[in-house]
């Protein structure tokens, strides 16, 4: 059986994903392009990186992030997003509010996560008003899209269990379009998001990875050798330039559409 992944350690998971995260959720905003003003609702806040991002590029007049994670959330009311945004501990498939509340939802590297992603995104639908916006993007997790695929590709090879979310394919961007289909959501549009991190050296990107969330515990357990062993080959397939810096890609799948007005 597969280790459930748990993100309960905000600074950890900032260094890990929150960079990433904001290298594609830049894209992803300026795709959407939205209007100021706006009520928002982000669901699966995590740490409030994207809930972030939001509030200092949409000018919205309400953000509401919502995560189970009293630990991330805790990291979250921490930022200086939290003079505006409100952070709720909540269920992506039950969310706490009436409908029609919000102009916006979205999750933002989430959906993969949601147990049952048809009920995550009919709850979005249901809590944004007719005429509102349902959106989300995801790492391409079964594309080799996830940051750190590459990594968890070798650790398979030394037959490490590597800790996989419950819905991979709901990161398909076929599936995101049926999903935003399926729940009767109109204007449905997708985009394929591709993006760039660099490292300053191997070191940084070793460092970095110990720490993450959903690898850092199997790299914990690993032997002295293996660890070892799995570092170098990472060395090899993540080059250094020149100057010492390690720049590779990951993509992401977006999606947007719009509540039907009676």
């Amino acid at each position: 059986m597969t280790n459930q992944i748990r993100f309960e350690d905000g600074t950890a998971y900032e260094r890990y994903m929150g960079v990433w995260s904001q290298l594609a959720g830049e894209k992803f905003l300026d795709w959407l392009a939205p209007q100021p003003g706006l009520h928002w609702l982000d669901v699966g806040c995590g740490n409030g990186a994207f809930t972030e991002m939001l509030v200092e590029r949409c000018a919205p007049t309400l953000v509401y992030g919502v995560d189970p994670s009293e630990k991330q959330l805790a990291f979250a009311r921490s930022r200086p997003a939290a003079n505006l945004a409100q952070f709720r501990q909540g269920d992506a498939m039950a969310l706490p509010f009436p409908d029609d509340t919000f102009d916006a939802a979205v999750m933002s590297l989430v959906i993969f996560f949601v147990p049952n992603p048809p009920t995550g995104v009919a709850e979005m639908a249901r809590v944004v008003r007719p005429g509102g916006t349902v959106t989300a993007y995801s790492w391409d997790m079964t594309g080799g899209g996830f940051p750190y695929d590459a990594l968890q590709s070798e650790m398979r090879g030394l037959a490490v269990d590597v800790p996989m979310p419950p819905n991979p394919d709901a990161s398909r961007i076929d599936v995101l379009k049926d999903l935003w289909n399926g729940a009767g959501l109109d204007s449905v549009e997708t985009l394929e998001i591709t993006v760039q991190r660099t490292f300053s050296d191997f070191d940084d990107y070793w460092t970095t990875i110990l720490g993450g969330p959903s690898v850092g515990p199997p790299l914990a357990a690993m032997s002295a050798s293996d660890l070892a062993r799995l570092k170098t080959l990472m060395s090899v397939r993540l080059p250094a330039d020149t100057a010492g810096r390690i720049t590779y890609s990951a993509r992401a799948n977006a999606v947007k559409g719009r509540v039907p007005c009676a």
